[in-house]
């Protein structure tokens, strides 16, 4: 009867894992000592635990020998196509790119006020100018941002006053009370809207000719009555 097919997944118990590690490292190991041994290759096997602890195999002498020899296998190409001129090139860009990203920082240190003694006058004003413009920059932002909320909160107030405008109207339209009542809910109305009093024009006072006719006439009483006293 032959072994059943073992899943391939990582074995969430502690010791089994450590115990199954150990097996199977030996297991390698000797592997390749053996492929060494029978074929006459050179075999290095480096194994790191999940600890970070060693294990390594050469069939060499020395190890660094077989992962040099590797590495010119592996990258030998790549190095070799890489002539003398492209990396003075590559040298130079990278001491353009330091330099650029030292001005830089040097630039966001001024801007945050820091290193300000070592600048001249000429420079001091080119930072002020600097600044200067992105404040007004920002401000002028700012402002803009606070026109667009201004906006909406206007258009908002002038949706509610026509809600409440409707549903007022409906009320007087549905409401059987004297005049009265829809005189003062019409006054309640137009206060709620902040109408200016001089603006409604059914608010003009009323000016009665009896009361000024009145008037008259007492005021014509009274100059009767001094001058029949001077007279005496």
């Amino acid at each position: 009867m032959g072994r059943g097919k073992v899943e391939l997944k990582r074995i969430e118990n502690k010791i089994n894992r450590q115990v199954t590690f150990a097996k199977r490292r030996n297991g390698l190991l000797k592997k390749a000592y053996e492929l060494s041994v029978l074929c006459d290759a050179e075999v290095a096997l480096i194994i790191f635990s999940s600890k970070g602890k060693l294990y390594e195999f050469c069939s060499t002498s020395s190890m660094s020998k077989a992962v040099e020899r590797y590495h010119r296998c592996s990258y030998g190409h790549i190095e070799a196509n890489q002539s003398p001129d492209n990396d003075q090139n590559t040298y130079e860009e990278y001491l353009k790119l330091k330099e650029r990203a030292e001005i830089l920082q040097q630039s966001q240190r001024h801007v945050l006020g820091e290193d300000l003694a070592q600048l001249d006058i000429k420079e001091l004003d080119q930072l002020e100018h600097i600044l200067d413009g992105t404040l007004k920059r920002t401000r002028s932002m700012k402002n803009h941002s606070l026109c667009d909320k201004l906006s909406d909160l206007q258009q908002k107030e002038r949706s509610l006053m026509e809600l409440n405008a409707a549903l007022m109207n409906k009320q007087l339209e549905g409401s059987s009370a004297p005049l009265e009542s829809t005189c003062q809910l019409q006054h309640e109305l137009k206060a709620q809207y902040q109408l200016p009093y001089f603006l409604d024009p059914n608010n003009t006072p009323e000016i009665r000719y009896d009361s000024i006719v009145a008037a008259d006439n007492v005021g014509d009483n009274a100059n009767g009555m001094i001058m029949r006293e001077w007279m005496q």
